[in-house]
């Protein structure tokens, strides 16, 4: 695969497994068949930087950009609900024990193959919003769950 191509947005995983973004190709390749469960999208991999702007008297060429705090955005996990109920066990521990319920995790986009190439760890995340399916009775639709995760960063992990 050539670098300059754009990466196909439909082979990911996600796992709550920080170190799973360091494993070498070969043995990353098996993460997704021991893993809880597949998911079907993943979004809110963000970052913002608040600016401030600040007007300087006498200064009429431009106003100041004044970086004040830096914030993440909420990783949004969506998936068919599966009995597995590890999604809705990590939710309600943080309900009880928020600090106990801090998981570290990892975001890895895969090519063709299902080899990593470009992978980010998430720090501190907490289970902040689990939703429930929208059952309707005249729909044949799968039952999908989604679960927000709130953390403290993410970083880029390069691959070798």
């Amino acid at each position: 695969m050539s670098d300059d191509l754009p990466l196909g947005a439909f082979r990911f995983f996600v796992s709550l497994d920080a170190a799973d973004a360091y494993l070498p190709a070969a043995q990353a390749q098996l993460v997704p068949f021991v893993s809880a469960g597949a998911f079907e999208q993943c979004s809110g991999l963000s970052a913002d930087l608040e600016v401030l702007t600040y007007p300087e008297g006498g200064c009429n060429g431009f106003v100041h950009q004044l970086p004040v705090r830096h914030s993440w955005g909420r990783l949004t996990l969506r998936r068919g609900l599966i009995r597995d109920r590890l999604l809705w066990k990590w939710y309600e521990a943080g309900l009880s024990n928020s600090l106990g319920a801090r998981r570290d995790g990892a975001i890895l986009a895969l090519d063709e193959l299902g080899r990593p190439v470009l992978s980010w760890t998430f720090r501190g995340g907490l289970a902040a919003k689990w939703k429930g399916p929208d059952f309707a009775a005249m729909n044949n639709a799968i039952a999908v769950e989604s679960l927000e995760i709130a953390h403290q960063g993410l970083e880029e992990v390069l691959l070798a």
